[in-house]
């Protein structure tokens, strides 16, 4: 499966939720609510979530394996990057 549509949905430049993404893969598949995160060291990508009974979150859809995980979030971030950088250019 190959990403091809990153949509970066929202921006926010302050707390630490950064951003709200939506990415299609092959043209078929899409996942929305994929969302950047402040963490302590770095940014990083959360995949969309719902709380279960007992009050734990589990993802809704999620890579597989560490590879898929690294490319995606590499892609995501970058994506998110050229937006930020858009949407400082026209303020």
């Amino acid at each position: 499966m190959n990403i091809t549509s990153i949509k970066v949905r929202k921006i926010m430049p302050e707390g630490r939720l950064r951003g709200i993404i939506s990415v299609t893969f092959d043209d078929a598949f899409a996942v929305h609510d994929i969302k950047v995160v402040q963490g302590d060291d770095r940014l990083f990508v959360a995949m969309p979530s719902r709380r279960d009974e007992a009050g734990a979150f589990r993802d809704i859809a999620h890579p597989i394996s560490s590879e898929a995980r690294e490319k995606m979030e590499g892609e995501i971030l970058s994506a998110y990057y050229r937006a930020l950088g858009e949407a400082s250019c026209k303020s």
